[in-house]
């Protein structure tokens, strides 16, 4: 079996930003992936699609996930983004990768889990300006591409592919097949 996969929306969530890690990670990779929100019921995304979660946060580390993947999305840059740090921080410790993409990224920093770590985000005067506490200006990387180190993984909200490739990596996709998918989804740009 392979690893469980965990993707918090929130309301206002990125449209772009889960689709290749579920939409490939269980149909093709064999991952298992759940849905998780604030609490379950119906999210908006920021392209209009009504999404019903039927998982809350409270369920999310009760189920054990490898890999728990916090999705972009306005909300994150308001004071309206649910405070989940001690979640994140408690499913980092107990051996989860830790992924956040775009505003995702706010969260992590939140969570104390970007200080230590080379990470990257949308910019890093972003996560100066939204989280008072942040500290890992030195290990910030400015790079068009997701970046992971130990068990933590970011991207701006312009790096789905990568990111949902170093998400996948997480969750036991071998390095040949994602190396496969990053070309697939790259060839009409080649």
């Amino acid at each position: 079996m392979m690893a469980k996969v965990a993707l918090i929306l929130t309301e206002g969530f990125a449209d772009w930003e889960y689709a290749l890690i579920a939409g490939t990670g269980g149909p093709y990779y064999g991952a298992e992936t759940r849905f998780f929100a604030h609490r379950a019921g119906e999210v908006t995304s920021l392209g209009g699609l009504k999404a019903m979660v039927p998982h809350g946060l409270d369920e999310l580390a009760a189920w054990k996930p490898e890999v728990v993947v916090v999705v972009g999305g306005s909300i994150w840059e308001t004071e309206n983004a649910p405070d989940i740090a001690d979640l994140l921080a408690r499913c980092h410790k107990e051996g989860a990768t830790i992924a956040g993409i775009c505003g995702g990224t706010l969260a992590l920093a939140r969570a104390g889990l970007l200080n230590g770590v080379a990470h990257t985000s949308n910019a890093l005067e972003f996560l100066q300006t939204h989280v008072t506490d942040y500290n890992g200006a030195e290990n910030y990387k400015e790079t068009p591409k997701a970046v992971s180190s130990d068990r933590i993984v970011t991207a701006a909200g312009t790096s789905p592919v990568t990111f949902a490739a170093e998400v996948l990596k997480s969750a036991g996709v071998p390095e040949a097949a994602l190396g496969e998918l990053q070309n697939w989804l790259a060839a009409e740009h080649a």
